[in-house]
């Protein structure tokens, strides 16, 4: 996976990047990939699917699971951190009050540490212990783009992204989020719906 890199794209000081940089997906010693669509041709797969759409992120109640891996094993990393969520949801009888989500809180080019995320409507009476924790979701200004199909894929997506900001001009805060449309635990892999939030740095005109 080149999440990494794409968050490289995402925070750099100055969203252009140099013609000789490499896209999400590859290292900096992976040729480029051809086969690789450019931003026009992963536009979204159906009709009213967001790219580069605004979106305004509130602040919600969480309970979530913090951890790092490795890009090879994200989505089993990911997954696994969702499912201890859900048994202490399940356990005590809260209801989730949102789509899960993970914050990527910091990447290199081998792993990433992360906050996998269930929003609830109200704090547990009972904070939860050892590997959980409560806390708030991210909030402010940011564009929202929809990724349909395998999370391997989601490097076509960033790449995307990564070619919109650029061309926009646009700066993003240390942190992207994905949320799942589609419960990650349950869906064929081959077969999610993500909608991806890059959250924005203060000040900026909305690309529309």
């Amino acid at each position: 996976m080149g999440f990494a890199l794409l968050r490289a794209g995402l925070v750099a000081a100055t969203v252009a990047l140099p013609v000789a940089a490499p896209a999400f997906g590859q290292t900096k010693s992976s040729p480029p990939n051809p086969s690789a669509p450019s931003a026009i041709e992963t536009a979204p797969a159906q009709p009213g699917d967001a790219f580069g759409e605004d979106a305004a992120l509130t602040a919600k109640t969480i309970v979530y699971v913090k951890g790092s891996g490795t890009w090879d094993k994200a989505f089993e990393i990911i997954t696994g951190s969702f499912k201890k969520v859900k048994s202490y949801l399940d356990k005590e009888g809260i209801k989730p009050d949102g789509p899960p989500m993970t914050i990527f809180t910091a990447t290199d080019d081998t792993g990433f540490e992360y906050q996998a995320a269930v929003p609830i409507s109200d704090a547990p009476k009972i904070p939860p212990r050892g590997d959980l924790a409560l806390g708030r979701s991210p909030e402010g200004k940011a564009l929202k783009f929809v990724h349909r199909g395998s999370y391997d894929d989601l490097d076509n997506t960033y790449e995307a992204i990564t070619n919109y900001l650029d061309d926009k001009r646009l700066e993003a805060k240390d942190m992207f989020i994905e949320e799942y449309v589609t419960d990650p635990t349950t869906t064929d892999a081959k077969k999610l719906v993500v909608n991806v939030y890059v959250v924005l740095k203060p000040g900026q005109a909305s690309p529309g």
